[in-house]
């Protein structure tokens, strides 16, 4: 589109998203090709061609005019839907038995009876069925077929009800089942035949054939992967995960590896472009995506990465989120009879929101850098001389105790001592990454959107008072369940993905001994410590607005929940309200919006001293009581 258009390709992908308008030749072009997308909306059946293979815009003669549409970019025109030309039967099916024979129950409800009696032709069926998903960005493929098989259908396969390989949770090679699929030349990655099994056909005439399976009776879908799905029958659990696919993507595994993939789907590390010689079409890094594995800076690697042997705890950098509390002081015990958690909504995921973070260039080692807020980095630096308020956590360590020394900190953490805290500070050591750019906003923005219209769904709207959000948030247990778990694997994706930028090893892997994760281009500890280091002190800066305005300070935090004491148990008793019945900018809001807080439970002042006194952090139990 980019060369057709005369244009870049980062031009194509902000028309895309809505954060800029084509303009002048590129527009009227760009209008054709819309207006041609939306024909094929208005009528599927004359669409022959495959939806990866658009038909090339039409470009305007410098005399031709050029018409000025209210353009609606391609991804808001599809929003919501699950009928695509391309994939008439949705993002997945989900196959049972029935009777003698297999049923694919599908997003939309529709289901079908399978001609397969085997799993090669299950396999066949499933890349002729007209299942997939349309790409997620320019330069993402359009997503694999998902195939989740029920117990029963497991078993109709002939597939065996659980997998005697605990370890590495995979059928052996030899089995009967891995034979006959190399018999019909399928091929299996390097995870094997397991739970979350891929399945591909060697490449002809320049296309790929591949199908994802999900075995639920070896735990695909499991509460362990993250799902928490309650007991549904095949259509409607056909349903919930066609919801997830259409708002997030087609299910690949766990959440978290969800959460991953999302972030390669919408910024692949690849793109097509003409080659300057013979314009033909080849590879090409993508510009803003992440191309190749990178090796970390020492303080950022994981206490079982080679570079973590010998290091000693001052030498590692610890970007974690918080687990802090404190004891009440007398007048807070006079004054306050109970106490209120407020939960952050999406806070490590709407902590990457415009980020920025290193992309691609290796770390450069520096000593007694310059401090610079716009490079993003890991720095060494002294920050026990700055003086808080000890009724705060400290926003440099994950304890909440006041640093000691130096120590290793993100940029963001670094920005916010100088910003905000008016601190003097000067560096010892650094590594910077000169290369860099907000590589999570479209991850954020996608699930920012999956997530209030799943909310929007569930009866919570954006922009409502705080004490309208506080009565919608108290019925929302009392929703459809599917919906709920919904919700949940939505949230859980993000957490997970962010996760995945440090995957630690499995237990079989020796001390110091690389593992597979670090050869995947997302494993970036560093970009997660960018991410909690702003989620940490966006927190922090609230808490000193609150304290300005109100006089109140947190009691505890632990990650995205927060602890206040309060007259009455109820949010609104810690957070103020503005005229308008809304939150107050700069503080604590109630609401539905990521980086908006809702109330995470109520409790008593004495039922905090009680968990206070037996060692505990009182807001990790406040939901729970």
């Amino acid at each position: 589109m980019a060369d057709t258009l005369q244009c870049q390709a980062q031009d194509i992908e902000a028309w895309e998203t809505g954060t800029s308008d084509s303009q002048g030749i590129q527009r009227a072009g760009y209008a054709r090709l819309l207006t041609g997308l939306r024909a094929l909306d208005a009528n599927p059946q004359s669409e022959t061609a495959p939806a990866e293979e658009p038909r090339t815009p039409h470009l305007p003669r410098q005399n031709e005019p050029q018409p000025r549409p209210a353009l609606q970019t391609a991804k808001a025109r599809h929003r919501g839907s699950r009928q695509r030309p391309g994939f008439p039967r949705g993002p997945l099916a989900v196959v049972d038995q029935t009777d003698q024979a297999l049923t694919a129950y599908f997003a939309d409800q529709s289901s079908t009876e399978v001609p397969a009696d085997h799993l090669v032709d299950l396999l066949h069926w499933g890349i002729e069925a007209g299942i997939g998903r349309d790409a997620l960005s320019p330069s993402d493929r359009n997503g694999n077929p998902l195939l989740v098989l029920t117990p029963a259908a497991s078993q109709f396969l002939g597939l065996p009800p659980d997998l005697e390989d605990r370890a590495r949770l995979r059928l052996p090679d030899s089995h009967p089942q891995i034979v006959n699929l190399r018999a019909a030349r399928f091929k299996l990655t390097r995870r094997g035949f397991g739970p979350w099994a891929r399945t591909y056909l060697p490449v002809t005439d320049g296309k790929r054939a591949s199908v994802q399976l999900a075995v639920t009776a070896w735990g695909a879908l499991s509460d362990r992967d993250g799902w928490n799905l309650p007991p549904l029958a095949p259509a409607p659990l056909a349903r919930l995960l066609g919801t997830y696919a259409d708002r997030v993507l087609t299910p690949r595994g766990s959440t978290a590896v969800c959460g991953q993939e999302l972030m390669t789907a919408l910024r692949p590390p690849t793109r097509a472009r003409r080659s300057e010689t013979d314009r033909t079409w080849v590879s090409a890094s993508n510009p803003g995506a992440l191309w190749k594995p990178l090796e970390p800076a020492p303080p950022e690697a994981h206490d079982a990465h080679p570079l973590a042997q010998g290091r000693t705890p001052q030498d590692a950098m610890d970007e974690e989120a918080w687990d802090w509390s404190r004891t009440p002081t007398d007048t807070e015990n006079t004054e306050f009879a109970h106490v209120v958690g407020l939960d952050i909504n999406l806070a490590f995921i709407a902590a990457a929101s415009s980020a920025s973070v290193g992309l691609n260039s290796p770390p450069r080692h520096v000593h007694n850098p310059t401090f610079d807020r716009r490079i993003p980095g890991t720095w060494l630096c002294d920050l026990s001389h700055i003086t808080l308020d000890p009724r705060l956590p400290s926003p440099f360590t994950s304890t909440g105790k006041p640093p000691t020394g130096p120590a290793w900190y993100a940029t963001p953490t670094l920005d916010y001592a100088v910003k905000d805290l008016g601190a003097a500070i000067k560096p010892l050591q650094a590594y910077l990454r000169d290369d860099h750019g907000p590589y999570l906003t479209p991850w954020y923005e996608r699930l920012r959107d999956a997530y209030l219209t799943t909310m929007a769904e569930a009866g919570i709207q954006q922009d409502i008072p705080q004490d309208e959000f506080l009565r919608a948030m108290n019925t929302l247990p009392e929703a459809d369940p599917a919906l709920l778990a919904l919700l949940s694997a939505i949230k859980a994706t993000g957490k997970g993905g962010i996760g995945k930028l440090r995957e630690g090893p499995r237990e079989t892997t020796a001390a110091y001994q690389r593992w597979a994760a670090l050869d995947n281009p997302t494993w970036r500890p560093d970009i997660r410590a960018a991410v909690i280091s702003r989620a940490r002190v966006n927190t922090h800066r609230k808490m000193i607005k609150t304290a300005e305005r109100t006089g109140r300070y947190p009691l505890a935090v632990l990650s995205d929940c927060v602890l206040y004491p309060a007259h009455a148990p109820s949010a609104l008793d810690v957070v103020p309200s503005g005229p308008d019945g809304r939150g107050i900018r700069g503080m604590f809001c109630l609401g539905v919006n990521p980086g908006f807080a809702k109330e995470e439970g109520t409790q008593s002042l004495s039922w905090f001293h009680e968990q206070h006194r037996q060692g505990l952090n009182p807001a990790r139990y406040i939901k729970n009581n």
